[in-house]
C-alpha cells in the first residue's frame, strides 16, 4: 500500500512506519524545532529508497549551516536524486538540483511551479519561501504563500505553518496589521512555531514597537527555544527589543548567552551575532574581547566564504569590528573572484555584497566619506542580496553614523527624516534610530 503525506500525495519508498516518522520531521521543519535529523534518519533507515526523507534531509542541511552540515545534505541529495519519484517529487528534485548549483532564483522558480500545481504541499511552499529569503524577493515571500492559502484547510494539522509563512510575506511587504494576525493564529494553534513567532517579532520590530516586542518573545519563551534550531535568531529578535529600548546589559546577557555563548559555527547564527555586535558598536559600547572571538572563528571557516554574499558581509563586520585589516582584505579578493563565479552569487556579490564590504572597510578604516559613498550607492538595491528589511536595516545605520562621523550634517538630518517618515511610531531627531 502506497503511503501519503498529509496532503494525499503518494510518498514513494516509504513504509507505514517510515512515512510517519517523516511526516513528524515535516512538522519540526516547519516549526524550525524538534529533532527533525533523528526522525529522518530513523524513516532513511527504515526505507533507504524513501525519496522525499532523503530530499528534506537535503533542505535541512544546505541552507545556513556550517561545511560539515553542508556535505551531509549534499549526500542526501544526491541519494534523493538517484531514487523513483511521483511528478511531484521531481519537482523537487528538480529545484534540489538547482539549490546545489546555487541557482536560488531557479530554484525558487521551480518551487513556485510545484506549488502552483500542488498548492498544498507545505513543504513545497516552505522550501519556495526559503528561495525568496536568500534572493531578498518580498513579493513572492508574499504571493507564492497567497496563492495556495486558499486552498487550505483550517482544520488541518499543518494549517498553523502556512499562515506562519504567510505572516511574514504579509510582514516584508508591509501589511504589518494582517502580518502579525496570521502570526498570532498559527502561534496560537501550534506554539512552537518558530517562524510564526519570528513573522511577528518582524512586525512588532517594524512598527518600532519595543515594549510589545518584549512582551511577544518573552511570553512563552519556552515553546520557541525548547529543541529549536531557529532559536538564536529569535534571541537576537529579544536582544533588538531590548538594544531599541536602551537596555544595553539585557542586551550584552543575551549575546553573552543564547546568542553566541555555544559560539556556534552554523552560518545564521553567525549573522546574528555578527550584526548585534555591529549594532552595539555604532553606539559606541564597550565589547571587550567579544569582537576577536567571533572573528577568531570566521576566520577558521574561511574556506566556505564566498558562497553567499548576505552572509560574508557579516564576515566582514567582525573583521572590521575586530580590526582585522589582513582577514578584511581577503574577504574583498574573494567577492572579487566571485563574481566570476557560478550560480546567483556572482550577482549578490557584484550588485549588493561587494559595495556594502567595501563601504565596511572604509569605515573601520576611519574614512567615513568613502563609507558614505558606497553605502548610498548600493542601500536602495539592497535586498538584492537576501534577507529582511529588519537585517538589511544596519546598512542604513551604518550609513547614519558614517555621515555623523564624516561631519555630514545635512545628510545626517535627512536620512534621520527619513527615518521618522518611514517608522510608524516616528522618532527623535538626533536619535540614531531603530536599532534593528
Amino acid at each position: 500500500m502506497q503511503q501519503r503525506d498529509l496532503s494525499g500525495a503518494i510518498l514513494s519508498g516509504a513504509s507505514p512506519a517510515a512515512a510517519e516518522n517523516y511526516l513528524a520531521a515535516v512538522e519540526a521543519y516547519h516549526c524550525f524545532a524538534g529533532d527533525a535529523g533523528g526522525l529522518l534518519e530513523a524513516a532513511i533507515a527504515d526505507s533507504p529508497a524513501f525519496t522525499m526523507a532523503h530530499v528534506l534531509k537535503a533542505y535541512l542541511h544546505l541552507v545556513g549551516s556550517n561545511a560539515a552540515a553542508v556535505a551531509v545534505g549534499v549526500e542526501a541529495a544526491t541519494a534523493a536524486l538517484a531514487l523513483p519519484a511521483t511528478d511531484r517529487e521531481q519537482g523537487h528534485l528538480a529545484g534540489l538540483r538547482k539549490m546545489l548549483a546555487g541557482e536560488y532564483r531557479a530554484a525558487g522558480r521551480i518551487f513556485e511551479d510545484l506549488t502552483i500545481a500542488h498548492p498544498k504541499d507545505a513543504l513545497g511552499l516552505q522550501v519556495g519561501q526559503l528561495m525568496d529569503f536568500l534572493t531578498g524577493d518580498s513579493r513572492m515571500l508574499r504571493d507564492r504563500i497567497g496563492r495556495a492559502a486558499p486552498q487550505w484547510d483550517q482544520g488541518r494539522p499543518d494549517y498553523h505553518a502556512v499562515l506562519g509563512m504567510l505572516a511574514f510575506g504579509l510582514e516584508e511587504t508591509g501589511h504589518y496589521d494582517r502580518a502579525e494576525a496570521a502570526g498570532r493564529q498559527a502561534v496560537e494553534l501550534q506554539p512552537r512555531n518558530g517562524w510564526a513567532q519570528h513573522a511577528v517579532a518582524h512586525v512588532l520590530e517594524m512598527q518600532d514597537r519595543r515594549a510589545d516586542g518584549v512582551a511577544w518573545m518573552r511570553a512563552d519563551i519556552d515553546a520557541w527555544t525548547r529543541e529549536s534550531f531557529f532559536a538564536v535568531h529569535n534571541w537576537w529578535h529579544l536582544a533588538l527589543f531590548h538594544l531599541g529600548l536602551g537596555e544595553v546589559d539585557e542586551v550584552l546577557k543575551l549575546y553573552d548567552g543564547p546568542i553566541w555563548g555555544a559560539k556556534s559555527d552554523m552560518s545564521f547564527d553567525m549573522v546574528d551575532a555578527s550584526a548585534l555586535l555591529w549594532r552595539l558598536s555604532l553606539r559606541g559600547i564597550d565589547l571587550g574581547n567579544r569582537w576577536d572571538e567571533l572573528a577568531d572563528v570566521y576566520e577558521a571557516r574561511a574556506g566556505t566564504l564566498g558562497a553567499y554574499a548576505f552572509d560574508d558581509t557579516h564576515a566582514m563586520l567582525a573583521f572590521v569590528g575586530a580590526g582585522r585589516s589582513d582577514a578584511a582584505r581577503d574577504l574583498l579578493a574573494i567577492q572579487q573572484a566571485a563574481l566570476k563565479g557560478a550560480g546567483d552569487n556572482a550577482s549578490f556579490a557584484g550588485e549588493v555584497g561587494l559595495p556594502v564590504m567595501e563601504g565596511l572597510v572604509a569605515f573601520g578604516a576611519g574614512d567615513y566619506g568613502r563609507a558614505v559613498e558606497r553605502l548610498r550607492d548600493v542601500r536602495n538595491r539592497s535586498a538584492r542580496f537576501g534577507g529582511s528589511h529588519a537585517q538589511r536595516d544596519l546598512l542604513d545605520l551604518t550609513l547614519i553614523e558614517a555621515a555623523t562621523r564624516n561631519k555630514d550634517h545635512d545628510l545626517r538630518r535627512a536620512l534621520i527624516a527619513e527615518r521618522a517618515v518611514a517608522l510608524p511610531a516616528g522618532e527623535k531627531a538626533g536619535a540614531l534610530g531603530r536599532a534593528a
